[in-house]
């Protein structure tokens, strides 16, 4: 976040403060922040039991003496966050005009939904929710959000103030850390506006982001760390060392492709300033490049997902939902929950697509190719192929259409496995001769009367996956790669085809829209079967 016009008139009454709101939170006897330490760097020795966080994490504890978190076998500096995680940020709707009870209620209607059910487990209160440092004014925790079965999410910047300048973190970093954590705060978004000048070089940035890593492993408690310095310094060379996930690039609008003179950067590598209000396209696009950098425990932050905000059609919306999800990226709604069409709460419910999201591989897409076509009003028109293995030796393709009109557009098994097929020595690959099944990951998307009955709370609930339903799941029941062994229809999507040995996909794919499909070898008794 870094558009400072949007803070120039932010009225008081609106304003959250620390010892009025009163977030619910689960039980506190965790807590480790003491007030009378307020302003004072804490020494204090932290209990090291090993802790769990659900089912996206591995057991670490923090070492007393060096502060640091052990993690033994994982891939996360702090072993949580083992696939991208999910929720909803009130910024990109609300900015500054929150309060308790929408994010109460967001909550809410995220369970009914059935949402948090799909993985959106973060609610995320972003900036201006404090009015200064004052050492009797502490937030209240008790026990709501918690008991839904939702985590709490919190805001700050490594500067001396926030984008919508309210007081940053800099320089308060470990006071600041156990303060949420004796809040039972489960995740910080830790954005990069008023740095004082501490950035320029990958180091001095590391440095800056550091402090508050170490920080929040000091305090003993399981916090996601998520930095949002929108891609300065590349942090994709650096941040998987000391977060959980990390900004690729500027700030997204909620535009599909219009260029913006704010957003003056077209690729990731050299962008000294990656600004804000970058289109869908103008950020995936600069994901292409960096995508080797997303792995296990560190996910690269597209930025959240502006569905339903009004700004793109549907069609364009799906195109954003699959790309965010095939890259591993944060799935964070950015919109009014409370007030979600029934089109878009079905793009935000495919479980097809999320299963590609909370792969355990948690790889992004490499994009295969790239032509520029049918330029639309705004000069803009491309068509790519972005393809993805994923953990369980499944493929997913994306056939995109960023042109002007409807296109035929074909992917190769050569295209495919191009990775494979010129590795070293030449040797192809054996999946080459094998016959792929293709499924559709949108074929089975909720209908808007479905969607709507959900809305509506007449809809029946999903208490688990035994109910046959090719549009809903719930991953709490069942994980998504538990039900991908289960070959649970509702993550596979709708078989359409296959390709053969050595052969190719086609499909028709209309303008602004993807062809998203899963790809899963067939068994050799199948196989043997269709030769015969």
């Amino acid at each position: 976040m870094q558009d400072g016009s949007k803070a120039i008139f932010i009225p008081f009454f609106i304003v959250i403060r620390w010892n009025i709101l009163r977030i619910k939170l689960k039980s506190p006897q965790r807590s480790i922040y003491d007030p009378s330490l307020a302003g004072r760097r804490s020494t204090t020795s932290f209990p090291t039991p090993p802790q769990k966080d659900d089912d996206n994490s591995s057991v670490s504890y923090v070492d007393n003496v060096t502060g640091k978190v052990i993690v033994p076998g994982a891939s996360s500096y702090n072993g949580l966050n083992l696939v991208p995680q999910m929720g909803w940020d009130n910024w990109n709707a609300f900015q500054c005009d929150v309060n308790e009870s929408l994010l109460l209620n967001t909550a809410r209607a995220m369970v009914d939904y059935g949402l948090r059910d799909l993985g959106y487990q973060y609610i995320v209160l972003d900036d201006c929710w404090s009015i200064g440092r004052n050492e009797s004014g502490y937030l209240v925790a008790d026990h709501t959000l918690h008991s839904m079965g939702m985590k709490f999410g919190m805001y700050s910047s490594a500067g001396i103030m926030t984008c919508a300048r309210y007081p940053g973190s800099l320089g308060y970093e470990q006071k600041d850390a156990d303060l949420w954590a004796s809040w039972d705060v489960d995740y910080l978004k830790y954005d990069n506006c008023f740095n004082q000048g501490q950035s320029g070089t990958p180091q001095i940035s590391f440095n800056r982001y550091n402090v508050m890593s170490q920080a929040l492993n000091k305090t003993g408690r399981p916090i996601v760390y998520a930095m949002c310095n929108w891609g300065q310094d590349s942090p994709f060379d650096w941040a998987y060392g000391i977060a959980n996930s990390g900004r690729m690039s500027g700030d997204v609008s909620d535009t599909f492709n219009r260029p913006d003179s704010r957003c003056p950067c077209t690729e990731s590598i050299g962008c000294s300033w990656p600004g804000f209000h970058c289109s869908i396209m103008n950020i995936l696009n600069k994901m292409a490049a960096v995508q080797s950098r997303t792995m296990s425990g560190y996910a690269q932050d597209l930025d959240m997902l502006e569905i339903g905000n009004g700004g793109q059609t549907d069609s364009e919306y799906v195109v954003h939902f699959s790309m965010w999800a095939i890259n591993s990226s944060p799935l964070l709604i950015g919109t009014n929950v409370l007030t979600l069409s029934p089109a878009n709460l079905a793009i935000y419910s495919n479980p097809a697509v999320i299963a590609l999201n909370q792969d355990p591989s948690a790889t992004a897409a490499i994009r295969k190719w790239r032509y520029l076509v049918n330029p639309d009003e705004f000069g803009e028109g491309e068509i790519a192929l972005w393809t993805r293995s994923l953990d369980n030796g499944d493929q997913v393709i994306a056939l995109l259409n960023a042109g002007n009109a409807s296109m035929m557009m074909n992917a190769t098994l050569n295209d495919i496995f191009l990775d494979l097929r010129t590795a070293g020595a030449y040797q192809a690959p054996p999946q080459l001769d094998e016959i792929w099944d293709v499924y559709d990951l949108w074929a089975n998307r909720m209908s808007d009367a479905e969607a709507a009955a959900i809305i509506n709370g007449t809809s029946m609930t999903v208490t688990d996956n035994t109910n046959g339903t090719v549009t809903r799941y719930n991953a709490t029941a069942t994980s998504y790669a538990q039900g991908l062994m289960n070959n649970d229809t509702a993550l596979l999507g709708a078989k359409v085809g296959s390709i053969g040995p050595m052969g190719t996909w086609s499909a028709m794919i209309p303008r602004h829209s993807v062809g998203l499909y899963r790809l899963r070898q067939r068994t050799s008794d199948l196989r043997k079967r269709d030769e015969l």
